[in-house]
């Protein structure tokens, strides 16, 4: 049986959420799920939210109804996998911590906007980064608050050019967590869909939306 995955979508227009959750619709399908695309958050208070296993978020800034939040955190507590990238699921919903405790971290910034900064796998060994190597990338580097609890594949560190204080920070930028039955997976890369076109920036993606699925 194939696997069902959940996209939904909206939000900031600036992370083209339409455009970059078709990409990620159809890059689920060539893996084989059954995938089903919606623009908001009402589908996420239906019953039944169960029945996916992976749901990824394609939205930012946008608000969220308690029963919507209550059922998607049960979801992926009893075992739907979480998966998703940049401000599409680190800063969804903004104003939810139980949300931001689910996925492990929260944007709070990005010093100096569209950057060059470099990307440094941080284990090597693991199936989702394996074989892809340090590499150079062009985009928003995320500062964000994260979980202790994540176990990071990748990172990045900021020249304090931007902002001095953060000079030499190392930051999260790929990570995989628990939380309840369900794996969850993260990704900061991919602030517009032109940046699937990096193919580190998908591969990494690909790989830790299959990870994450059920």
């Amino acid at each position: 049986m194939n696997k069902k995955a959940l996209i939904f979508w909206g939000g900031w227009e600036g992370h083209e959420p339409e455009a970059c959750s078709a990409i990620v619709e159809e890059m689920l399908q060539a893996e084989g799920f059954e995938t089903r695309r919606e623009e908001g958050t009402a589908v996420l208070a239906e019953e039944g939210l169960g029945q996916y296993d992976l749901i990824v978020p394609v939205m930012t800034q946008a608000t969220i109804g308690k029963d919507e939040l209550a059922n998607l955190l049960a979801a992926v507590e009893a075992g739907t996998g979480l998966g998703g990238f940049h401000g599409g699921m680190g800063d969804t919903f903004r104003n939810e911590p139980a949300y931001q405790f689910m996925v492990g971290g929260q944007w709070v910034a990005h010093p100096g906007n569209i950057l060059d900064y470099r990307v440094e796998i941080t284990r090597p060994d693991d199936p989702l980064v394996e074989g892809i190597g340090g590499f150079d990338y062009r985009s928003e580097q995320y500062y964000l608050h994260v979980d202790p609890g994540i176990e990071v594949l990748a990172t990045t560190t900021f020249s304090g050019q931007h902002a001095p204080w953060t000079k030499g920070t190392v930051m999260p930028v790929v990570w995989k967590h628990r939380y309840g039955e369900a794996r969850v997976f993260y990704s900061a890369l991919g602030h517009v869909a032109s940046e699937f076109d990096v193919p580190q920036m998908k591969e990494i993606l690909r790989r830790g939306l299959l990870w994450a699925a059920r």
